[in-house]
């Protein structure tokens, strides 16, 4: 109840007197009271698709009305992991809030799947995730409910502190990483699967010394000496920078996601096409080599 209160910028009691009201309306109990939290009823069950249903209307009938007005006025909000936020969206919203400044943004640095799930239930209109991607839980399949585009394919590189002994190689085999004092993004990311998966694969041992979320953090940890790191070749200044793989690199395809079943704002269809148009832009400047 606070969590809802809070999204909706309202007071909990505020929205426990709406709740009592709408209950009192159905003459139905529609939520348990537990220790843990709101637990649906039956009669809430059945209510909930009812309830998506006509959110999603609503949701539908303010795109109408948003298209009737053109790009004058309106919002987007966007979801996506660190390399997204950071590196690929910001100079793609610079140019589009340039040539539509009235437009709203609202961006998400989150995982792929904590995307994946905010898109589902109608909270972001677009998504960029690691593919692949699966249903939020509870959820069968996302055929003919998510719509997935790929758009740009990344690469890890394996960055290292100044005086490493592999500093200025161009390639590093993953039997040279046994043993390696490593920061690593947090466990549960996709990157981290990904990272995770090449060094089982490769039947080494790391020391992962620093988990973090933040790329530039990460970054600047490495400058410190603390450990070698792999970030995404678009938080480097360079095409060239960074330590590439030569047995098993480290690849990843990401798309953009949106529901297909939905209307979409004017907005969001037009930063989408900026999307496919433009493709992921070049990354600022980087401090590590």
């Amino acid at each position: 109840m606070t969590r809802a209160a809070a999204k909706l910028h309202l007071t909990q009691p505020a929205v426990s007197t709406q709740l009592a009201r709408l209950e009192e309306d159905l003459g139905q109990v529609l939520f348990d009271r537990t220790p843990k939290g709101m637990v649906l009823t039956e009669a809430g069950h059945r209510l909930l698709p009812y309830a998506e249903e006509v959110l999603s209307r609503l949701d539908d009938a303010r795109s109408a009305l948003e298209e009737m007005a053109g790009l004058h006025q309106g919002s987007l909000s966007i979801g996506g992991g660190a390399t997204a936020t950071t590196y690929l969206l910001p100079p793609l919203l610079g140019k589009f809030h340039e040539g539509h400044p009235a437009i709203r943004f609202f961006v998400r640095e989150q995982p792929s799947q904590s995307v994946v799930d905010d898109v589902y239930m109608g909270k972001l209109d677009l998504g960029i995730v690691t593919l692949p991607i699966r249903p939020p839980s509870g959820v069968s399949s996302l055929s003919g409910k998510i719509e997935i585009e790929h758009w740009v394919e990344d690469e890890l590189r394996l960055l290292v502190p100044e005086h490493h002994r592999l500093a200025g190689c161009a390639s590093f085999s993953w039997p040279q990483l046994d043993g390696e004092a490593l920061v690593l993004f947090e466990a549960g990311s996709a990157v981290r699967a990904l990272i995770d998966y090449q060094i089982a694969q490769a039947q080494i041992d790391v020391d992962i010394v620093m988990e973090l979320r933040s790329i530039e953090s990460i970054k600047q940890m490495v400058a410190q000496g603390i450990g070698a790191a792999f970030v995404s070749q678009y938080a480097l200044g360079h095409p060239e920078q960074g330590i590439r793989c030569q047995d098993a690199p480290l690849r990843r395809q990401l798309a953009v996601i949106y529901r297909s079943d939905r209307t979409q704002s004017v907005a969001a269809r037009a930063f989408l096409e900026m999307m496919r148009s433009l493709g992921a832009p070049l990354s600022p400047p980087g401090t590590l080599a």
